[in-house]
This record gives C-alpha cells, structure tokens and sequence, in this order.
C-alpha cells in the first residue's frame, strides 16, 4: 500500500521525488561495525587528508614488503576487511585501506560513485600499489578508474563480488522506492547532468577491458541475495584476464569472513 500511494504522488510531484531519490543515492548509511573490525582499526596507523571537500581517514597495517589497497563496498568501510587484513598481514603485505567520502570515519557529506573512484586512483597512484582488494561497489569504483587511466598497471586484482551496470543500482533504488517511471527517468538525467556522464555507459564490463589488469580474480556466492551473480558473470564473460570463481554458502557479506575464501583470495595475490 506504501509504495502504491508513493507512486501515486511521485506521478503529481515528480520533482520533488526526483530530489528524494537523488539524496538515497548519494547519502550513505553508516553501520556499526563488529568489535572485531572495530579492534583492527585500533591497532592500524592511521592518517587524514583532505579530498574534494571531505577529511578521509586512511589506514596502514604491516611494514612487508608486499603492498595491497583495500577497497570497501558502498555503506561499507575499511574494517569490513578485518580478517582478510590479519592473513595479509601475517603474509608479509603492508596493507592500506580507508574509508570513503561519507564513509566509515570519514567526513559526511553528499557523495558519489564518482568521487570515490577519484579517490580510488588517488590512492592507487599514492601508495604505489600493484595488488587490489574490493567488495562489492568498491569493484565499480576501482574498474572505472582502472579503465579511465590504463597508465595504471596491476598485477593482481581480487573482486568479492562485482556489480555490472551502474542504471542497474539506480532501478534498484527507485523500485524499493516505489517512484514512477517518470522520476526515474528525471532522476537519471540529473544524475547525467550533474557527473557529466551517460548513465547507460556507466557499465563495468566495458571499462575492465580497457583497464591494465595483468590478471585478476572474481569471487562471488551463487546464492548472494544482495548482489546477483549473474552481474559478476556478465563481467567475467567478457574480461579476458579475469576468472570467476563461484562460492557457495557464504552470501554477500560473509564472503569477507569465510576463512577457505580468503585463502583462495590470498593464493591469487600471491601467484
């Protein structure tokens, strides 16, 4: 009955559910971390600086002679990684992560797909790092930015999990919503407007193949009720340096914390 009567009025005042659309996508929610991935922050030297506006908080663990980026998902943040963190680290990595614009521990602010992949190179090209970790959006992220700068090279990149078209989160968005086609429509050509894009190009099977990948690796659960495997499929498919391995039994978030995954993620980096 809610989404109905919300279809109702986003028919009447497009314009104003255009502008309540515009804000769920670029306001992320903060969630609690677990006591764990609070306790590895804790023993990380951390470090601030300013980007676009915001104060993002970065993170270093380890002093090996292997370097990795993390690269967190939406609404998600560097802790999310803590016992991934803990096998590198005894691996022999040095290992940086942080949190995104309006992320984590971060500064709050109206943010985007865009400024985090910015932020994304900015770091890559910092850090000087030929290894890359990402969950989720943060693969969207970091393969657009990959793809926009093919001067970057990367030995190894492991993607748990990979969505595939950006009008895809969109779609997603607005249907729990429960807003009219026309709001979605308004909403995609604000978004156009605003980035400087075309939301239809905004794929990331096409900007991995521009990306200067020397191999890399997909880990995504059969049965992920967040994200589809069919998005990390239709990447794989036509990434030729990427394979696609299927889990089975861990989900969308539990795939950081399942320790034979992590393994195969740490195998892979290491080849």
């Amino acid at each position: 009955m809610k989404k109905i009567i919300i279809h109702f009025f986003s028919s009447i005042f497009p314009n104003i559910f255009v502008s309540i659309a515009y804000k769920h996508l670029t306001t992320p929610q903060i969630h609690r971390l677990r006591p764990h991935e609070a306790a590895i922050l804790e023993i990380a030297i951390q470090s601030n600086f300013s980007f676009e506006g915001f104060n993002i908080k970065t993170y270093q663990w380890g002093t090996g002679s292997k370097t990795v980026l993390l690269i967190h998902g939406w609404e998600g943040q560097a802790g999310n990684f803590a016992d991934l963190i803990e096998i590198l680290i005894n691996d022999g990595y040095t290992v940086y992560a942080f949190d995104g614009p309006s992320h984590g521990a971060s500064s709050i602010g109206s943010t985007s797909l865009f400024k985090f992949n910015k932020l994304v190179v900015r770091l890559i090209k910092l850090y000087k790092v030929k290894h890359l970790v990402s969950h989720s959006f943060g693969g969207v992220a970091t393969s657009i930015g990959l793809g926009m700068f093919p001067g970057i090279k990367i030995k190894r990149y492991v993607l748990f999990t990979t969505p595939n078209q950006f009008i895809d989160r969109i779609q997603f968005v607005t249907d729990v919503m429960g807003i009219s086609n026309l709001v979605t429509k308004r909403l995609i050509k604000k978004i156009e407007f605003e980035e400087g894009i075309i939301v239809g190009n905004m794929n990331v099977a096409d900007y991995v193949q521009k990306a200067s990948v020397e191999k890399a690796l997909i880990l995504h659960d059969i049965n992920d009720k967040v994200l589809p495997i069919g998005q990390s499929r239709e990447v794989d498919a036509v990434w030729d340096q990427a394979h696609l391995e299927e889990i089975i039994g861990t989900g969308h978030y539990r795939i950081l914390r399942t320790k034979s995954v992590l393994q195969k993620a740490l195998d892979f980096l290491n080849n």
